[in-house]
């Protein structure tokens, strides 16, 4: 992938179907999802589907599943498959897993395996769905490999579609997804690279402060349209967290096309935006891993 011929790189990408047409999360969940988003039409995207569309665009694209088989008791999308799929389009697509932290040291094996043998860069926590608070010790060995190996860990922050408006729920609990919990994480693991993902309300000064704080926490921007963004987060966008702030959109349930059309006409610095479209995500994720 040569980032330098890129137009933006995206983030936050969800591989929402196996190659069998298995589902990331139950139907339950990703109907709620759906009616938070209003994205009944959208389909569920292959990742052969996924990276001809970004390829059309000269985007490149982070992708992830959720793995939360403790808490749903719903099968995951397998990392292999994803990171398999990837594989096969390099100029576009660039693959990250998830691993249920209440998978222990079968878990932290397995992401030792996913990032030697299959080239995955980083790992996708949703604590609200798996059902974890991240300064959890549980998830500490997790971490603790992550970050031995040079990898990037993305956590879900802030309100959640999924579960929105199911009794009770779906059983999720928004309180997990305080950025504030991620705080002892970067203290704990100084060199481990983190995103916080998603504009973080109601927590959204929450994450700008840990960011402010913290030399390797970064903010993502997906799951919202720019003309929502918190008039805080674009200040601090703009200023000192430019060098940390991160393109993202959600795909499927939020293009990059609605996302850069209504980033176009935020007050974001000439300077200060191919930062956050590329040139910061350019610099986390093609470092030299361990």
């Amino acid at each position: 992938m040569n980032a330098d011929e890129l137009v933006a790189i995206d983030v936050h990408t969800h591989a929402e179907v196996s190659r069998d047409g298995h589902s990331s999360l139950s139907p339950e969940l990703l109907g709620a999802s759906a009616d938070y988003f209003k994205a009944h039409g959208h389909r569920q995207p292959t990742i052969d589907e996924t990276a001809a569309y970004y390829r059309e665009r000269t985007m490149a694209a982070v992708v992830f599943t959720v793995d939360a088989e403790h808490a749903t008791g719903h099968p995951r999308i397998p990392n292999e498959e994803i990171a398999e799929d990837c594989a096969k389009h390099p100029d576009t697509l660039i693959p990250f897993a998830s691993i249920d932290p209440h998978k222990g040291r079968a878990g932290v094996r397995e992401a030792r395996r996913l990032v030697e043998r299959y080239g995955v860069r980083g790992f996708k926590f949703h604590p609200s769905i798996q059902g974890f608070a991240p300064d959890d010790r549980l998830a500490y060995p997790l971490y603790e490999a992550i970050e031995e190996l040079g990898a990037v860990a993305l956590f879900h922050t802030g309100q959640t579609g999924i579960g929105a408006r199911v009794r009770g729920g779906g059983g999720i609990r928004l309180r997990y997804s305080n950025p504030m919990l991620v705080d002892d994480v970067a203290v704990d693991f100084p060199d481990l690279r983190i995103i916080l993902a998603h504009p973080s309300f109601p927590w959204q000064d929450e994450a700008l402060a840990v960011a402010t704080h913290k030399e390797h926490v970064h903010i993502d921007l997906s799951g919202w349209s720019p003309k929502y963004f918190p008039p805080q987060l674009v200040r601090y966008a703009n200023s000192l967290l430019q060098d940390k702030v991160l393109f993202g959109s959600d795909y499927p349930v939020i293009t990059p096309d609605r996302w850069l059309a209504d980033f176009e006409k935020l007050d974001v610095k000439d300077t200060v935006r191919p930062k956050i479209l590329k040139e910061n995500a350019a610099r986390l994720l093609f470092r030299e891993q361990s």
